[in-house]
């Protein structure tokens, strides 16, 4: 608990100062709010002495797995009746996570000063995501909140089982291709340049790329080859990120990766799984269908799907249906517009929707286990290519000289 001093306006309409003890400005705020006093400015109080407190990396983030916990753990708990505020305190005793104890305490004093559990999580965006928040919202409407957060926690184990298999199929090739370019570094760097002196005492005239092989060779080991890297590199990542990160940039990249033909499946494949088991889940919530896309989109992961989506709400706000609208589109298989549409005219959307979230994440599984097979050999061609193109520049004179010697 920290102290927050305070300039509130009371009913009567009198300004008050004083000091509240609270966990955070916001939960200082819904205590003087339930005391019937409208605030005016509310910030922690100055303390003497040297702040010692320290913060690590990553020390405010909480993990995927950690807060799927917690889902699973609140759900348990409300569905076997323990009443919402004693769910939240017991569970920001039990986790060991020092980020979500913090957010668990927040969200605990929210909900005590009388908002809304969605109201209270829609605080933290930076763990709970505007889907989470959404279907929780959906959950406290219907009276469903323990089925919702079942669907919930479901959804977070299957989108991170997905990226953590991706991540690991992504290793081998990773480390294939960082062995590639620190090979082509010692070999333009320390080798070529001492064979390259062997030939040029023999003087002998060298074949054209072999002297494209020494120029090259001669820039690479040049100090300011070296300064360009160290600055120019680093330069350049910051420059394509902060591109990316704009509207405009975010759609054209993710369009080139969309142009890419084994990075285009994965991507499709994903996105595809992660609509259907969001959609069908919110669908379920009972939130209608216009929010559910628009929610949905947000979290597709490719600015060009998500463009896709949020266009077919357009016409379905004008009584198109949303099988329909999906057909128009490249990326929507026609599997799936057919079963949505099924689901459309029998009435069970969210049923018939989780059917093809489990083929998609079934197929993204295939997809991303063939990633390595496909991946090695292109890789071993590439370093192959390499050296046997450093081999050929380099003891292809020498062979010649050997020759005309004989």
């Amino acid at each position: 608990m920290s102290d927050f001093t305070y300039t509130a306006r009371s009913s009567s309409g009198q300004i008050q100062t004083g000091t509240i003890q609270a966990v955070s400005v916001t939960a200082a705020t819904s205590s003087l709010r339930a005391k019937s006093l409208q605030p005016l400015i509310v910030k922690p109080r100055a303390k003497g002495g040297l702040n010692m407190e320290i913060k690590l990396p990553g020390g405010d983030r909480v993990k995927g797995k950690e807060l799927v916990v917690f889902t699973r753990q609140f759900a348990t708990m409300i569905n076997a009746g323990v009443p919402m505020l004693k769910s939240l305190n017991t569970m920001k005793e039990q986790t060991e996570s020092l980020a979500l104890k913090r957010v668990i305490t927040e969200v605990a004093a929210d909900v005590e000063g009388g908002a809304t559990l969605s109201g209270a999580l829609a605080k933290h965006p930076t763990v709970f995501s505007p889907i989470y928040v959404n279907m929780v919202k959906a959950g406290e409407t219907g009276g469903i909140l323990d089925q919702v957060l079942n669907r919930l926690a479901t959804q977070q184990e299957k989108d991170s089982a997905i990226k953590a298999k991706i991540r690991s199929a992504m290793i081998y090739p990773s480390v294939i291709g960082v062995v590639t370019i620190i090979a082509f570094f010692v070999l333009m760097t320390v080798i070529v340049p001492k064979i390259g002196h062997i030939l040029s005492t023999l003087g002998s005239k060298l074949p054209i790329y072999t002297r494209i092989l020494l120029k090259v060779s001669a820039i690479m080991k040049s100090p300011y080859f070296l300064l360009a890297v160290v600055i120019g590199v680093p330069i350049l990542i910051y420059v394509f990120r902060r591109w990316k990160k704009t509207p405009d940039g975010r759609y054209k990249w993710h369009s080139l990766l969309l142009r890419m033909p084994i990075i285009k499946t994965i991507i499709v494949k994903v996105a595809i799984a992660r609509f259907a088991r969001i959609f069908a889940s919110l669908m379920a919530a009972g939130v209608s269908i216009v929010d559910a896309i628009n929610t949905t989109a947000g979290a597709m992961g490719n600015a060009v799907i998500e463009k896709e989506l949020l266009n077919s709400n357009k016409a379905i706000k004008e009584g198109s249906q949303l099988s329909k609208e999906l057909a128009k589109t490249p990326h929507f298989p026609k599997m799936v517009t057919q079963m949505l549409a099924i689901g459309e005219e029998t009435g069970q959307t969210d049923t018939i929707i989780i059917k093809v979230a489990e083929f998609y994440e079934q197929e993204v599984d295939a997809v991303v286990a063939s990633i390595s097979s496909i991946i090695e050999p292109v890789m071993i061609i590439v370093l192959g290519g390499i050296v046997g193109l450093v081999a050929i520049s380099v003891f292809g004179p020498i062979t010649q000289l050997s020759t005309s010697v004989h």
